[in-house]
Parts: C-alpha cells; structure tokens; sequence
C-alpha cells in the first residue's frame, strides 16, 4: 500500500463527527477530553496521530478521510 501523504495534520470536531459518525457536541467533548488528557492549553490543535492513539483507531484508515 502506497504511504498517504496527509494534506493537513490536525483533527477538528467535524472530522471527528465524519470518522466516527459521533454528534457534533460528542466530537467537542472528544477534543475537550484529550486536550486535557495531554496536557494542552485551550488555543493548541489536536494532531490525527494524538486522536488516534486516544481513540485506538489505525493512522491510516483515519486519514482515508481526508483525501476526498
């Protein structure tokens, strides 16, 4: 399988609603929850690789999403 070469590295609260299929206000609390799980202010981004590893999902099935 050819490497994916990804057109951005954040992950925002819709991204999280197309992945997963979860409500608008569930994605918010997602980010909210691995924000604070990390450690990150309010103003710093969630990278695909961090929600991944906190949702246990493959990097690469993530990022099938963003190429459409």
């Amino acid at each position: 399988m050819p490497l994916l070469v990804p057109n951005r590295i954040c992950i925002y609260p819709k991204d999280i609603q197309n992945i997963t299929g979860k409500k608008d206000r569930t994605a918010r609390k997602i980010i909210f929850d691995l924000k604070r799980k990390l450690g990150k202010k309010k103003n710093e981004l969630v990278t695909v690789r961090e929600f991944c590893e906190y949702a246990g999902l493959k990097e690469e099935e993530v990022m099938k999403f963003f190429l459409y």
